[in-house]
């Protein structure tokens, strides 16, 4: 340490001055402290609000997707409820439609006899046959039943299935033209 110097006037000044500069600069210091631990704890609040949003955004999302799926398979049952309803009532107008157009073969197989001879009135008769027992099969088989046996035939025959396939294909464009 220096030596004591004697107390002047001049030297208490600067002393008090120095004094007061240092207790402001303490001063100052804390009160830079405090707003850096102030901001720090600012940060951190923000930080867990933000963690907060995001895990509440998070649970909603999840909530979301719950009723979207469940939404998705409600629809799902109705339209396969639906689609089955459809086939059963499609099964049943194509069968009516073969008996329909048995009867109309079986009318006409007299026509046939007279003016083209018995032979084809019989293959009228024997058509007609074939188609209102195949009406009545369709009636009697279920969708299930039905899609077994088109499987079935198609491993067999995949040449006459694609045949077959255009064939209602361009009747169906023809009928709907």
């Amino acid at each position: 340490m220096a030596a004591k110097k004697p107390k002047t006037s001049a030297n208490v000044e600067i002393e008090t001055t120095e004094a007061a500069t240092e207790a402001a600069t303490e001063t100052v210091g804390e009160g830079t402290s405090e707003a850096r631990s102030r901001f720090s704890a600012a940060l951190d609040e923000a930080k867990a609000g933000a963690a907060a949003l995001a895990d509440e955004g998070k649970a909603r999302a999840a909530e979301a997707k719950e009723q979207a799926k469940a939404r998705g398979e409600d629809w799902s049952a109705e339209a396969k409820t639906r689609a089955g309803e459809l086939a059963v009532e499609g099964k049943h107008k194509v069968s009516e439609g073969l008996s329909s157009l048995s009867r109309v073969i079986d009318e006409n197989a007299p026509a046939l006899d007279e003016k083209l001879g018995a032979k084809y009135g019989d293959y009228a008769r024997s058509a007609s046959r074939t188609l209102e027992e195949n009406a009545r099969l369709l009636e009697e088989k279920s969708l299930d039943e039905l899609a077994n046996d088109s499987r079935e035939a198609i491993r067999k025959s995949p040449v006459a299935a694609v045949g077959l396939a255009a064939l209602i294909g361009f009747l169906a464009a023809r009928l709907f033209r």
